[in-house]
């Protein structure tokens, strides 16, 4: 990355005062304590933990999954399969929709000895991955996605498309199992709704694999998950993996919906105060939806977090204070209640917690990264940047 010679690279930087604002800051303690708790968890429900890397999408990040080698991911870009790929990491999960002009560069990836495995829900889809099989003399792993609730995507476990779609994959040996994702969870609102949603996504994931068999047909892989459905999850028979994503960073939305504490949430963006509107009861920041993301997930939930959070440098969060507005660099902090704004004079650096991690990261080349039990009375030290994956 370039930076101009006014502008303080990350690798410069030496403690949040420094880079210029906005930038996104991780919480590495934070991190660790997340990918704990869910690993922990995984261990106990008795199945294979395929994080998703799509939230971070970094390397560095990666590497604090299973410390002292690669495990197997789940992507959502074929970029990130391919930087993963140069990563060493070579058991990956495409668990976005294949369409044929990509079939090339899952097809490059296999050469390299790289598991990747595609997704599909469609008989046509089945079609094409198979010709392009037979063509390359190389098997495509692939998955057929099984709608379990929000209808992105997938197929119902009796819809008749789902045992021709895995004749079609079998007849050219890439059949590799049933893939779902209980994407209504992050609505679910009460820890029995996400136990239903979890319960839920299981049920019909095993289902559609039961029905394959049935068909005579070999399924490998269940696979399942999302981060409030993993944290819920009380009994995974049948389930050989389960994916999540946002839970290394958390965010607003979780913390809304109970799978999380603010405490918890690991990522923020570091702004600066450049103006005060106190006839509006504003307080103005360098820091807009370019900073955040437009994402407002949380305004469906009982309490509406507007864009974000706001905390002072070391992370401890300003009682009532808001991020309510954002244009494209700027952005607008509020009391939740119209009291009296708390005296934050111009230059004053903040951080705001976001409502959806993966938005908000999607905003940045990189993170700095702080280790929130190192405490100091100056400004939280920086002790690494690490890059993130960019592209498609």
């Amino acid at each position: 990355m370039n930076f101009p010679a006014h502008a303080t690279s990350p690798d410069a930087a030496r403690t949040l005062a420094d880079p210029d604002t906005p930038f996104a800051v991780v919480d590495v303690h934070r991190v660790r304590r997340n990918i704990e708790r869910l690993s922990t968890r995984a261990d106990r429900l008795g199945v294979d933990l395929r994080p998703h890397v799509k939230t971070a999408k970094s390397l560095d990040v990666a590497a604090l999954l299973h410390p002292g080698a690669p495990c197997p991911v789940t992507v959502s870009t074929l970029a990130e399969a391919e930087a993963f790929a140069d990563g060493g990491y070579t058991d990956i999960t495409y668990a976005v929709g294949i369409d044929p002009h990509k079939l090339p560069r899952v097809l490059a990836l296999l050469r390299r000895g790289v598991t990747l495995r595609t997704l599909l829900d469609s008989a046509e889809q089945a079609e094409f991955v198979a010709e392009a099989s037979r063509r390359a003399g190389l098997s495509v792993p692939a998955q057929i996605e099984i709608d379990c609730d929000g209808h992105r995507g997938g197929l119902r476990p009796d819809a008749p498309e789902l045992v021709e779609a895995g004749r079609i994959l079998h007849a050219a040996n890439c059949l590799d199992g049933v893939l779902t994702h209980a994407g209504e969870s992050y609505f679910a609102y009460t820890a029995e709704d996400l136990r239903l949603a979890a319960k839920n996504e299981r049920d019909t994931a095993v289902a559609a694999a039961d029905r394959l068999r049935e068909a005579g047909l070999p399924v490998t892989t269940v696979s399942v998950g999302s981060t409030p459905t993993a944290h819920a999850a009380e009994d995974l028979t049948g389930v050989t993996e389960l994916r999540a994503g946002n839970y290394v960073f958390f965010d607003l939305v979780m913390a809304g919906i109970g799978v999380c504490r603010i405490e918890d949430l690991a990522l923020s963006v570091v702004v600066t105060v450049i103006g005060h509107r106190p006839e509006y009861g504003w307080i103005v920041t360098d820091g807009g939806w370019m900073a955040m993301s437009r994402d407002r997930g949380t305004s469906v939930q009982a309490q509406d977090q507007g864009y974000g959070l706001v905390t002072d440098l070391h992370g401890n969060p300003i009682p009532e204070l808001v991020m309510t507005a954002a244009s494209q660099e700027h952005g607008t902090l509020a009391t939740r209640d119209g009291a009296r704004l708390p005296d934050l004079p111009i230059g004053t650096r903040l951080r705001i917690l976001p409502n959806h991690a993966c938005a908000t990261a999607a905003q940045h080349h990189g993170y700095h990264v702080v280790d929130s039990t190192r405490t100091t009375n100056t400004a939280p030290g920086i002790q690494d940047f690490w890059r993130r994956v960019t592209g498609w």
